[in-house]
């Protein structure tokens, strides 16, 4: 298992011949294990990592093996993650390219939105009569059972939370510059930091 937290850059395209493919590139620097959890003395096995966004904030983020969240196989697990050690520093060369990884990091904020832009509501018919109400949300419940049933799409808060975009592919390592470009684009802001854990080649 590999992992390392790195800082959204931005995205490019990567040429070669006539083919093109739109990346993103990470840069990952400053990256140490802090913590090495095992079952045996937190229930879990899991590496926390730790990196420097600013001066004065770091980051630091949890990494498990995908099958310890369910409980099976703690052993592996501990296996797993049995060779780091706190104070290793994590670099890029542990990735290959071909790499098939999960990129997890916080979605752009964009305020409160309405129910167009928030769940892609059609809106009404822009015909004869209508004024002020194309975008609105329609209907929001029947008579009974007399409240707003829980779940219902509405307008409200978009964005700024956890996601994980999974099976993307690593098509660039640069070990001297630090840098990962996987193919697709990844959660967040440029200057964001995100998590990178490789689930194997493709």
């Amino acid at each position: 298992m590999k992992f390392i937290l790195g800082k959204k850059l931005g995205m490019t395209s990567l040429h070669e011949g006539l083919s093109s493919e739109n990346v993103t590139l990470i840069s990952c620097t400053g990256n140490t294990v802090t913590q090495v959890r095992t079952v045996e003395s937190d229930g879990y096995a899991a590496v926390q990592v730790e990196t420097a966004k600013t001066s004065r904030r770091t980051v630091r983020k949890e990494f498990r093996p995908a099958f310890t969240a369910k409980g099976k196989d703690e052993e592996s697990a501990t296996a797993i993650l049995g060779e780091v050690k706190v104070g290793d520093e994590l670099t890029v060369s542990s990735f290959e390219i071909g790499d098939i990884v999960d990129v997890s990091g916080v979605t752009k904020a964009k305020g409160f939105q309405g129910v167009v832009k928030r769940h892609g509501f059609g809106g009404a018919p822009a015909s004869h009569g209508r004024k002020h109400d194309m975008r609105k949300p329609g209907s929001i419940g029947a008579t009974f059972p007399e409240h707003v049933v829980k779940g219902r799409r509405m307008a409200g808060r978009m964005g700024g939370e956890n996601f994980t975009v999974r099976g993307l592919k690593v098509v660039l390592v640069d070990a001297e510059k630090n840098l990962i470009a996987v193919r697709g684009a990844v959660p967040g802001n440029n200057g964001g930091i995100v998590g990178i854990r490789s689930l194997g080649k493709a």
